[in-house]
C-alpha cells in the first residue's frame, strides 16, 4: 500500500540524493544569477500547499527587476536574462524546491502548487487539488505542461489525486525525465509565463 510515510520516505530520500548530485550545478546557477540579477539568485512566492495551507516556494530567479519610468515592472520577455532564459528552458529553475521537499512543504510528484489570489476561483472538483502535497512535478505537466488549457490541466490534477500510487509516481517521474531532456511544453505561446487562470466563466479554455 502507498501510504503517506512510504510516499514521503520516497521524496526525501530522491531529494537528498538529487541535491547532493547537482550540487556544483547549483552553485554555478546560484553565482551566475546572482550576479546578472545583481545580487538577487532566488525567486520566493506564497503558494497553497496540502489542505490549502499557505508556504513559501523557492525557484531560482530567471528574470530581473527592471522597471520602466512608472516604475512599473518590464514584461517578462524583457527581464529575462540570458541565464535565466537557460535554466527555464532546462527546468532547472526549479532545483530549489526540493528544499521545499525537504522541509515537507511538497511532494516530488503532485499537482503543481498555483498562485494564492487562484484560491476563490476554484471549482468544489477543482479544489481537490488540495487534498495531497503539491509537486515539482505531476500528471499535468506531464500532459502538456503550459500547452493546454487551465481546464484540462486541473482535469489531470484531479484525476492524479483518484489515482495516485507508486507506480503512477514512477511513470510520471520517468515521463518529467523524458520532457527535460526534450525540452518539451516550456510555454503555450510566445509569452514567457502561461495566462492567468481568472476563473471557470471566464478562462481562456
Amino acid at each position: 500500500m502507498y501510504t503517506r510515510f512510504f510516499k514521503g520516505l520516497f521524496d526525501i530520500s530522491i531529494a537528498a540524493l538529487v541535491l547532493l548530485a547537482f550540487s556544483p550545478i547549483f552553485l554555478i546557477i546560484w553565482v551566475s544569477l546572482s550576479i546578472a540579477n545583481n545580487g538577487s539568485a532566488f525567486f520566493y512566492q506564497q503558494r497553497p500547499g496540502k489542505d490549502k495551507r499557505i508556504f513559501k516556494i523557492i525557484k531560482f530567479k530567471s528574470m530581473n527587476d527592471k522597471k520602466d519610468k512608472e516604475g512599473n515592472l518590464l514584461p517578462d520577455f524583457k527581464r529575462m536574462t540570458a541565464i535565466g532564459k537557460f535554466i527555464r528552458n532546462t527546468s532547472l529553475d526549479e532545483l530549489p524546491q526540493l528544499l521545499n521537499v525537504l522541509k515537507g512543504d511538497m511532494s516530488l510528484i503532485g499537482p503543481r502548487p498555483l498562485l494564492v489570489s487562484y484560491l476563490p476561483l476554484y471549482s468544489e472538483e477543482q479544489n481537490k487539488r488540495h487534498l495531497v502535497k503539491p509537486g515539482i512535478t505531476g500528471w499535468a505537466q506531464v500532459n502538456g505542461r503550459n500547452t493546454i488549457s487551465w481546464d484540462k490541466k486541473f482535469e489531470y490534477d484531479v484525476w492524479y489525486v483518484n489515482h495516485i500510487s507508486f507506480a503512477l509516481d514512477m511513470k510520471i517521474f520517468f515521463m518529467t525525465l523524458q520532457k527535460v531532456i526534450k525540452r518539451a511544453d516550456i510555454s503555450a505561446s510566445d509569452n514567457t509565463t502561461m495566462e492567468r487562470f481568472v476563473g471557470n466563466e471566464k478562462a481562456n479554455l
